[in-house]
């Protein structure tokens, strides 16, 4: 399996309509998109249930920022070829069938087909500021792991590029990640 890891938003829907929207590592496997869910988790719940997902792939550090800092409702479009959405602020997206799923007792991996793919707006990179959110969004997602140490030392690394590049979106995202961090350190405080 190709180890390297591509960080998207897949956006899936329950079996009764819910939109559910998650920021994903994800692998590009031969033909196939490898989605590795913890368990437990919506996004694993939703495939299994619909056999279905749609990858987005987004400049828009500010969804992954508000994902992990409970921020998941973002202005989504229909899918073409699956029951599906995409996010609407996507420069592409890809839409995906459950062709494959290995259970596993902590990561299930799920090979999806990739079933239709367009492209809607040109990806010009990530500023330094966009990848710090997003890599900032990681470290909250691991609040419950990772030692306070690691976290302030990462985050103190990251204020850099946010310092130097960021627009307003970005310091928006960032807040947002600030604000999990000491929200997250007064209740386990308490």
């Amino acid at each position: 399996m190709n180890d390297q890891i591509f960080e998207t938003v897949v956006t899936t829907v329950a079996a009764d309509g819910r939109v559910h929207v998650a920021p994903m590592g994800v692998r590009y496997q031969s033909s196939w998109v490898v989605l590795m869910p913890f368990k437990p988790s919506t996004t694993l719940d939703n495939v299994l249930a619909t056999r279905h997902a749609v990858l987005n792939r987004l400049t828009d550090s500010r969804v992954f920022a508000g994902c992990v800092t409970g921020r998941r409702t973002w202005p989504t479009l229909p899918a073409e070829r699956v029951a599906g959405v995409r996010l609407a602020s996507a420069l592409g997206h890809v839409e995906l069938a459950l062709d494959e799923h290995l259970d596993e007792p902590q990561r299930p991996v799920l090979r999806m087909a990739r079933v239709h793919e367009v492209a809607h707006a040109p990806f010009l990179g990530l500023n330094r500021a966009q990848h710090a959110v997003v890599e900032g969004a990681v470290l909250v997602s691991r609040l419950n792991m990772l030692p306070h140490e690691k976290i302030d030392t990462e985050m103190a690394y990251l204020q850099i590029a946010i310092d130097k590049t960021a627009g307003p979106e970005e310091r928006e995202a960032w807040g947002w990640l600030r604000e999990a961090i000491a929200a997250h350190r007064a209740k386990a405080a308490r």
